[in-house]
């Protein structure tokens, strides 16, 4: 999600509450709204893979020593740390294990900058980290679930990798051919609105799928929302180990603040939108690992928030003239 959507989780909230009545009080018409999941998968698809750019790779080779730091931490620490976290808390609920577990392996791709940004961090070296972010999680998805998840689920994943394929594969291509088709045949005020239309309608294209998923299925949720209050605390849990994992990595490697908060903030924001999509077309039929998705997402906002004045504050420590910009566009990152 664009970081210029600052009232994208309020959204999605006002769809799952609105989904919920829509069940309850009309389940017949709810029940039909599953019909509009798959369209909505590829909508959202597209819009995530249409409005990333890949050129700030180029600078990689020149951080190779932070971007190694933040890609085993995002990668193979914190999906270890996230697999103990779900084991503790939900062992004995498989479906809500994966989707917690699935909800912690995969780093934000997109509106972790903005908050990188405001909180005076290195937004630069952030913007390289998206297109590495996102492939790694692509190709390490079904990796992901076959070591952490399908022995605790019981769930078939023999048909991931065709998915992968149909569903975000082609529409990879598809939408970064239309980026650099569009780029060079608009005018530059032209193609910067377009990504600007791109960067709203994600945020009503996931709270419309979140809808849908939702109302679709809410017998199944209803039934289980006891172990909601489990998800919720494992979550924070999660945050707080995140925090000081981050901590501690700043420390060891001695990294400077812009650095230290950006990989602060890329390991707590967690990629909900593309890993629900993935999800829901990796394992249709499975509304409880849905549901535990995106409660994680709801709680992912205000912690970012929090995150966000705590790294001030330190700044305000280490360089009191430090005044971070309150805009959160970032040419680099394509915003």
């Amino acid at each position: 999600m664009p970081p210029n959507n600052r009232y994208a989780t309020l959204l999605i909230l006002l769809s799952v509450l609105v989904s919920l009545v829509l069940g309850i009080k009309a389940p017949q018409l709810a029940a039909s709204t599953g019909s509009f999941v798959d369209p909505l998968i590829l909508a959202l698809v597209f819009l995530l893979f249409f409005e990333l750019r890949f050129l700030p790779v180029v600078r990689a080779a020149r951080h190779w020593r932070f971007l190694s730091i933040a890609w085993i931490a995002n990668f193979i620490l914190i999906p270890t740390i996230g697999w103990g976290v779900a084991s503790l808390f939900l062992s004995g609920q498989p479906l809500f294990f994966t989707g917690l577990l699935i909800y912690f392996m995969a780093p934000c791709t997109d509106w972790f900058l903005g908050f990188t940004r405001i909180a005076g961090g290195n937004t630069a070296l952030g913007s390289v980290l998206v297109p590495i972010n996102l492939i790694s999680q692509l190709l390490l998805f079904p990796v992901y679930l076959s070591i952490f998840a399908s022995a605790q689920a019981n769930v078939d994943l023999s048909g991931a990798a065709g998915s992968l394929w149909q569903w975000f594969i082609l529409p990879f291509i598809t939408a970064i051919a239309g980026h650099q088709i569009l780029s060079r045949i608009l005018p530059s005020s032209a193609f910067s609105r377009l990504m600007n239309l791109s960067g709203i309608l994600i945020p009503c294209t996931l709270s419309a799928l979140v809808a849908c998923i939702f109302s679709a299925n809410v017998a199944t949720i209803l039934s289980h929302l006891s172990t909601f209050a489990l998800i919720l605390g494992a979550v924070f849990f999660f945050f707080i180990l995140t925090y000081y994992l981050g901590e501690f990595l700043t420390r060891r490697f001695k990294l400077a603040q812009p650095e230290r908060v950006l990989l602060t903030m890329t390991t707590a924001a967690r990629n909900t939108p593309l890993m629900l999509a993935l999800t829901a077309a990796a394992l249709p039929d499975q509304p409880i690992i849905y549901a535990a998705l995106i409660i994680g997402m709801l709680v992912e906002f205000p912690h970012l928030i929090a995150l966000t004045w705590l790294m001030n504050r330190k700044n305000s420590f280490v360089n009191p003239t430090l005044n971070p910009p309150i805009s959160m566009k970032d040419p680099l990152a394509g915003n």
